[in-house]
């Protein structure tokens, strides 16, 4: 299936560190916001890091305030989110099936912030953007354990918030 990234980048011009995943899942394509299936643990490795819990739900006027609070909670902690692909094929959320992939262009966001940092959500982002972007961009890079739950067997929980509070760590 053909999937066209639709969820504008978090950032502003005070974010130094940039995070990006592959490209959103189905979860989160529907609920119009980065890593909102409630089973990965992106969010959840966040509060742990900074101490701010978040909820997942399921009306609409209550999942609108729950993306509101998360770009306020990014922003206020400079850190930028995208994902490192525009479009491409792919089944589901399973990364491995992506095929013809498109970049994103992050030309406009690292020119108007502070961004000195890129890590990347899981070792298929990490190959993406290795590939297609990591030479235009011109930024020290790193690959982070993914959050999906699918890599829950090779990062338990307290594992991957030391990976992630040691990268987000300010340098």
């Amino acid at each position: 299936m053909q999937a066209v990234h639709t969820i504008a980048p978090v950032w502003n011009a005070d974010s130094n560190v940039l995070i990006l995943g592959t490209m959103p899942s189905p979860a989160s394509r529907a609920a119009g916001f980065f890593y909102m299936h409630p089973q990965n643990r992106f969010w959840k490795v966040m509060a742990e890091i900074f101490g701010t819990p978040f909820q997942f739900p399921n009306n609409a006027p209550e999942r609108d305030a729950a993306v509101a609070e998360r770009r306020e909670f990014l922003l206020a902690h400079r850190i930028a989110l995208w994902d490192v692909l525009a479009e491409c094929e792919i089944r589901g959320a399973e990364d491995a099936s992506i095929r013809r992939p498109v970049p994103n262009d992050f030309s406009e966001l690292l020119s108007a912030s502070r961004i000195r940092r890129v890590f990347c959500t899981g070792k298929t982002a990490a190959a993406l953007y290795e590939r297609h972007c990591a030479a235009r961009c011109g930024l020290p890079w790193e690959c982070l354990p993914s959050t999906s739950p699918a890599n829950q067997g090779r990062w338990p929980f307290p594992a991957l918030v030391e990976a992630y509070r040691a990268a987000l760590r300010p340098s």
